[in-house]
């Protein structure tokens, strides 16, 4: 494991991110303790979960709200789809 001092870490921090990301193993030195920098692969749902403390039925029924509002908006034209040259002549 590489372990780096927080001052060395905050000097070169996307290269030691770009490193964990490809499974490198990447430690910080926090006090008496290292700090692993992990990949760490995350879901909508464990996200609801983890950060809002909803459960796996409130995340279904937002889903299904959402996918039900997006079939609205379809049928009624409100939302279409448009190239990245449509989307900057319309901000402009």
């Amino acid at each position: 494991m590489k372990t780096l001092t927080i001052t060395d870490a905050k000097k070169n921090l996307g290269r030691w991110l770009g490193l964990a990301s490809r499974g490198e193993d990447i430690g910080i030195i926090c006090g008496a303790d290292i700090i692993a920098l992990r990949k760490v692969d995350v879901e909508s749902t464990d996200y609801a979960q983890r950060e809002y403390a909803a459960t796996p039925e409130q995340v279904a029924a937002l889903e299904q709200a959402t996918d039900n509002r997006y079939r609205e908006l379809r049928r009624a034209g409100k939302l279409v789809t448009v190239t990245a040259e449509q989307l900057r002549k319309m901000v402009e």
